[in-house]
């Protein structure tokens, strides 16, 4: 698979590391209740299809990205920058 980061061009996957579902950049509020932050900690999807990640360019420039794609046919159907978003992978 390749991704084509929006700074580096397209790279093979093993440049990128996968973070997860794009979703858990929506955390609850601070103060929201405990059943909202077991469900943002703990429930996971495993979706045949179209999906949105989280991925970081970790052999590259660093940038975080969020990558639609199918899970199916494999095919990434979109790239962006994950604005706002700062760190390592893990």
């Amino acid at each position: 698979m390749r991704i084509t980061c929006p700074l580096c061009g397209a790279r093979d996957r093993r440049e990128f590391h996968y973070m997860g579902d794009a979703v858990y950049l929506d955390r609850p509020d601070p103060v929201a209740p405990a059943v909202a932050w077991d469900d943002y900690l703990h429930l996971r999807d495993n979706p045949a299809g179209e999906t949105r990640d989280l991925w970081f360019h970790e052999a590259g420039c660093g940038a975080w990205l969020v990558v639609t794609r199918n899970t199916v046919s494999h095919d990434v159907l979109s790239v962006a920058l994950a604005d706002g978003i700062r760190g390592g992978a893990g």
